[in-house]
């Protein structure tokens, strides 16, 4: 079965804040956020591209996602709207890139360490591991995993 123009993106995210003194014991920040939306998913050049609104509580006005995946070591993030930004994913590399949000604009860095790209007949599944810097001080050890899947595929009538 095809990928379909509709899809359905779950993406979770867990951020380890390296700020906390680790000899308390414990990790506040270690919370993982999951987030399930429908897209809409086109293939070009070889190059997967998923694209959706997100709407950012409290705020008016929307962020224009779009998800592009070159190969199995390429993913980029960018965003455009009320914050925009465009995140460079390379294994083994690090990217720089301004990050703007409504309060002003810091520069991010993304050290990508880890990985993982499947590519299937109704599906996509993305996992990156990466270390996150802003305005050159590390912030977090984070971790991103995305599950493209197209809404007539078994599994989604599964989880729906």
């Amino acid at each position: 079965m095809e990928m379909t123009k509709d899809v359905l993106v779950s993406i979770s995210g867990k951020h380890i804040d390296i700020m906390n003194d680790p000899s308390e014991g414990y990790e506040t920040g270690d919370d993982e956020i999951e987030v399930v939306t429908p897209a809409n998913y086109y293939c070009r050049n070889g190059k997967h591209y998923i694209i959706y609104d997100e709407v950012l509580e409290g705020v008016a006005g929307t962020v224009r996602n779009k998800i592009k995946i070159t190969g199995t070591d390429v993913v980029e993030i960018m965003k455009s709207g009320l914050s925009s930004s465009h995140m460079v994913f390379e294994k083994n590399k690090k990217n720089l890139t301004y990050y703007k949000t409504p309060y002003g604009q810091m520069l991010v860095g993304v050290n990508t360490r880890n990985m993982e790209i499947r590519v299937e007949d109704d599906k996509i599944g993305v996992q990156v591991d990466y270390e996150l810097d802003v305005n050159h001080e590390p912030l977090a050890d984070c971790k991103i995993k995305m599950n493209i899947m197209s809404k007539d595929s078994r599994e989604f009538s599964v989880l729906s």
